[in-house]
């Protein structure tokens, strides 16, 4: 990804041969141009050939990396509705990836665990996302990306649960 020159104004020429200076300021669509080329390398590198969607690659992480993980901590961390986190669930029971698992404490509450096979999809898709990004941000210095991921979850945990 080559930047583009900005002209005396400070505008920048973007695909479509527009100048988007006017939109600099909304961060909403700075992100959403951002993440066109994410979700090309996503679905190249994970996507496809994992066939997972990045919501199911997220769960598939988070229930790895966390013991005993419920339904409504899942909700909470999507910032997604009950029954669609339902949903997603079943679907990735039905693949074999994870089990729902009764609590032997509260028998009202069930741990989503990953199968053999999802932790070994998840340890597959976690080692491919750690390099699949490193070509679209190879122009940004180490500190520069370190910078960007951390401004990126400053704003994302000033979210309203």
């Amino acid at each position: 990804m080559t930047s583009r020159p900005e002209d005396a104004h400070g505008a920048v020429e973007a695909p479509g041969g527009l100048d988007q200076s006017c939109l600099r300021h909304v961060l909403g669509y700075q992100l959403a141009q951002a993440n066109i080329p994410v979700r090309r390398i996503f679905a190249r590198n994970i996507g496809e050939p994992l066939q997972l969607s990045p919501v199911e690659f997220t769960v598939i992480s988070l229930v790895a990396h966390n013991a005993d993980v419920t339904h409504k901590q899942l909700s909470q961390a999507l910032a997604a509705s009950a029954p669609n986190v339902t949903a997603l669930l079943d679907r990735l029971e039905q693949r074999r990836l994870l089990e729902r698992v009764r609590s032997e404490t509260d028998r009202r509450s069930q741990f989503i665990h990953l199968t053999r096979k999802g932790a070994a999809l998840a340890r597959k898709a976690t080692e491919i996302s750690r390099t699949m990004e490193l070509d679209l941000l190879r122009h940004l210095s180490d500190a520069e990306r370190a910078i960007l991921f951390e401004l990126l979850q400053k704003v994302a945990r000033h979210r309203r649960v």
